[in-house]
């Protein structure tokens, strides 16, 4: 699978008063054409913030500390803010966590949809609005034509991320980031929303990174799944290794926390006990340490990187910063 899109070291943090949160430490990971990445973890793990980083939509008290970002082989980094704003939708399209905040309440549908579109592709009004509809369709929204002049407030919350898919598909990106996409809808417009990404990248052949922290959410829908944790990569592996055979204990202790039926009967749901970090005071060693039911003596001294699990199929990308073996509960 050719490589679209790689991250290298990439370190993002935030400067709050008097202290520096590192939001993102040292996260390299690569996207392939036509595949569809998971990206899950706890919310304030680093997930969005290091998606933020790779198009530059952090806020003013963020700041990028090193990395690189490669795009088709351009690296974005080096070529700075004004070139990344141009990608940001043409090459890249995102969609925000919550429809509501993302779209303008005073500005109509077909106004917001075709900003983008009339400054990248250079269309006319008309065109451009005639795009949009083409776009409302294909997410699945009846009537796109009388829904292009209608406001955010009258749509249902399903018909909203509908429209924020579509805003994120009109300048024909090859990478789609789909940021939280479920969050706040009830259970079948979930189901709904969740088809149609994956419609989505059948049919336009684009690469999907879905972020999530819901891992019951990407079961059969993604191709590769990065875990993360207080700001850092702490397993990536093939979603069906993940499932059959997770070997860092936060990608245990979240897999157990699903739901699960047996019979007539939910079983007790189990949980992760203690809290994250804090990210402006990270302890030496293994960031989560002060959780973890497997740790020995050296993952207080030294902080663990990704490397390869021992025993792994050939041709299979399993890699956990872990210095345990959980399935023995024995070091390395």
């Amino acid at each position: 699978m050719d490589t679209i899109l790689e991250v290298q070291n990439l370190k993002t943090s935030f400067k709050i008063r008097r202290h520096i949160v590192r939001a993102v430490n040292g996260v390299s990971f690569s996207l392939g054409k036509g595949e569809m990445l998971g990206v899950v973890g706890e919310s304030g793990c680093g997930k969005s913030v290091t998606m933020l980083s790779i198009i530059d939509l952090l806020p003013p008290a963020a700041l990028i500390d090193a990395g690189n970002v490669i795009l088709q082989g351009t690296d974005l980094r080096e070529k700075g803010r004004r070139y990344i704003r141009k990608i940001h939708g043409n090459k890249i399209g995102m969609i925000f966590q919550d429809p509501m905040t993302s779209l303008n309440p005073v500005m109509k549908i077909g106004n917001q949809m075709s900003e983008a579109v009339i400054h990248h592709q250079k269309l006319s009004k008309q065109q451009a609005f005639g795009k949009c509809e083409e776009l409302l369709s294909l997410v699945g929204i009846s009537n796109p034509k009388e829904r292009l002049n209608e406001y955010p407030h009258q749509l249902s919350g399903g018909m909203r991320q509908r429209v924020m898919i579509a805003m994120a598909l009109t300048c024909d990106p090859e990478i789609l980031i789909a940021d939280e996409p479920t969050t706040a809808l009830d259970v079948t417009i979930q189901a709904q929303i969740v088809e149609l990404i994956r419609d989505i990248r059948e049919k336009l052949d684009m690469s999907i990174i879905l972020i999530t922290h819901d891992l019951g959410l990407i079961a059969g829908m993604v191709n590769r799944v990065l875990v993360m944790y207080a700001g850092n990569i702490v397993e990536e592996a093939p979603v069906d290794q993940l499932y059959e055979d997770p070997r860092h204990p936060y990608t245990k202790g979240l897999l157990s926390s699903i739901p699960k039926l047996r019979g007539e009967h939910t079983s007790r749901l189990s949980s992760i006990e203690g809290s994250p970090p804090d990210l402006t005071r990270l302890p030496i060693g293994c960031p989560y340490l002060a959780r973890c039911p497997y740790s020995v003596e050296r993952c207080a001294q030294e902080r663990p990187q990704l490397q390869p699990v021992a025993g792994s199929e050939e041709g299979v990308r399993h890699q956990i910063a872990c210095f345990v073996d959980i399935r023995n509960g024995g070091e390395k």
